[in-house]
C-alpha cells in the first residue's frame, strides 16, 4: 500500500511538472497558429518559422470595440477569446479589430468569428476592404467537422467564393449567406453551400451573420 501511494504521488508530481514546463511552449504554439490564421485572411502565406515576423509586418494596429462601435481601452485584442465573450451579455462583449496592410498596399479590417458546426466549434477571420463592406478574404477552421463534407469550409475552393462579396446592401447590413443548392449567379451576398454538409454550412452562415452584426455600428460609422 505504501509503495502504491508513493508511486501515485510521484506520477502526479511528474505530470504536474511536465505540464508546467510545457505550458509556455503550448501558449506560444497557440499564439503562432492564431497569427497564421489572421494572415491567411489577407492572403499572406506563413508558417511557424515566419508567422511572427509577417504578423508584425502586416498587422499595423489592433484594438477592441463594443457593440456601440466605441473603443474599449485596456484590453488586448489578440488575447480576447470570443467563446468566452459570447457567454457575456451583448453590451459587455469585447470585439477585436485588427488593421492590416496587404501586400498590394491596401488597408484592411480583420474581424474574428466563432460559431458552432455539426460536431464542434468552428471559427474564422473576415478581412474587409476600405469600404468596410466588401470582403477581401476569409479563412475558416474547425475542430472536428466531417472530412470531405463539413471540413470543406477550410479549403481554398470554398473560402475563395467570399472574395468581393458584400455584407451591406444600400447601407443595410445583410451579411453573406451560405446557400444550400447554390448561390444565385451574380448575387453579391451569397455563396454556394457545401454539398452534404448542410448543418456545417448553416452553422457557418449563422456564425458570419451573428458575428459581423455585432460590428454593424462600427462599420457603418467608419465606412467610406
Amino acid at each position: 500500500m505504501v509503495f502504491s501511494v508513493v508511486m501515485v504521488v510521484s506520477v502526479a508530481i511528474l505530470l504536474s511538472l511536465t505540464a508546467l514546463l510545457l505550458q509556455p511552449r503550448q501558449e506560444k504554439n497557440v499564439e503562432v497558429e492564431k497569427k497564421i490564421q489572421i494572415l491567411s485572411s489577407i492572403s499572406v502565406t506563413s508558417d511557424r518559422s515566419n508567422a511572427v515576423e509577417l504578423y508584425d509586418r502586416h498587422i499595423k494596429e489592433s484594438f477592441v470595440i463594443n457593440t456601440e462601435g466605441n473603443r474599449v481601452e485596456g484590453v488586448d485584442a489578440f488575447t480576447v477569446t470570443l467563446r468566452s465573450e459570447q457567454k457575456k451579455p451583448l453590451e459587455q462583449q469585447s470585439l477585436p479589430v485588427f488593421i492590416a496592410v496587404a501586400d498590394n498596399g491596401d488597408t484592411l479590417h480583420i474581424l474574428p468569428l466563432e460559431g458552432k458546426g455539426l460536431w464542434g466549434p468552428i471559427w474564422g477571420y473576415v478581412a474587409l476592404k476600405k469600404d468596410l463592406s466588401t470582403i477581401a478574404g476569409v479563412t475558416f477552421d474547425h475542430k472536428g467537422e466531417t472530412p470531405g463534407l463539413g471540413a470543406e469550409i477550410n479549403t481554398t475552393p470554398f473560402e475563395s467564393q467570399f472574395h468581393d462579396k458584400s455584407i451591406f446592401e444600400n447601407g443595410r447590413f445583410v451579411s453573406v449567406k451560405v446557400v444550400k443548392g447554390g448561390a444565385r449567379p451574380g448575387n453579391p451576398h451569397e455563396v454556394d453551400g457545401i454539398s452534404g454538409g448542410t448543418i456545417t454550412s448553416n452553422g457557418l452562415g449563422a456564425m458570419i451573420h451573428d458575428g459581423l452584426i455585432k460590428y454593424e455600428k462600427y462599420l457603418s460609422q467608419n465606412r467610406k
